[in-house]
């Protein structure tokens, strides 16, 4: 089975590295990630910007340039960088713009609606969303206007399933990572999300787990496993990121 691997991170020390609340990250290479790489036969991904990272855009050219023309960027931008020097990202091999409204680190959710037409009319990029999915019932109108968007770890609560689901249901895609995350049963939400937009569900591994509580395994993707069968395994581990990521580009 062949992966595609929607949500991972890269922590390189050569590059600059911003303390959060606190917070410090690990280490974790492209040297490191390949070795899972290799275990899990991933084929292509996207390297998403931590809180940790800022701005800075220089680790994510480098690791992109490392991992070669399958894996691309998910980046936090400022809502007033120019025209040319997102231009430049794109040719980079950036492909998308994140909000971290559970970290920071990102834009604001008051540039949500802007930033996202603005960057897709520019270079086609879609938007990413970490944010808890109770948080997204008042901006769910906007969020149905904005032309393609994600939410990160399957929206993280219970709380907020019925506001995912109606994210799903409005054109939204999920990606189905970082299960250490979460406070509910991964399959039965996953199956839920599934039946309702057979296309919406995408498979990262959210490596290397910064601050979840239990970190990726590879048994985690039995949770996957156990409740779909060949094709749609295919859909979520592999085609449903890679169309999400390379569709029109």
């Amino acid at each position: 089975m062949k992966i595609f691997d929607s949500h991972f991170h890269i922590i390189d020390f050569d590059f600059p590295i911003i303390e959060n609340n606190g917070y410090n990250p690990p280490a974790y290479t492209v040297d490191d990630y390949n070795v899972t790489k290799e275990e899990l036969n991933i084929v292509g991904g996207a390297v998403v910007s931590g809180s940790y990272h800022g701005y800075d855009q220089s680790y994510l050219i480098s690791a992109l340039e490392k991992l070669g023309p399958n894996f691309v960027g998910v980046s936090h931008l400022p809502a007033a960088i120019s025209d040319s020097r997102i231009l430049q990202l794109n040719d980079s091999g950036i492909q998308a713009v994140r909000f971290n409204i559970e970290q920071g680190g990102s834009a604001k959710l008051d540039q949500l609606q802007y930033f996202s037409d603005r960057i897709y009319d520019l270079v086609g990029w879609h938007t990413e969303l970490y944010i808890d999915s109770k948080e997204i019932k008042d901006i769910l109108p906007i969020l149905k206007r904005i032309k393609k968007v994600s939410i990160d770890h399957l929206g993280i609560s219970k709380e907020g399933l019925p506001n995912l689901y109606k994210f799903v249901e409005n054109g939204g895609y999920v990606k189905a990572s970082g299960f250490g995350r979460v406070d509910f049963d991964v399959e039965k939400v996953m199956k839920e999300i599934y039946d309702i937009r057979p296309d919406a569900l995408m498979f990262g591994t959210d490596l290397p787990s910064t601050r979840a509580k239990t970190v990726f395994d590879k048994k985690d993707i039995n949770h996957i496993k156990n409740v779909f069968d060949k094709d749609q395994l295919n859909k979520i581990m592999y085609e449903n990121a890679y169309n999400f990521y390379f569709e029109g580009k």
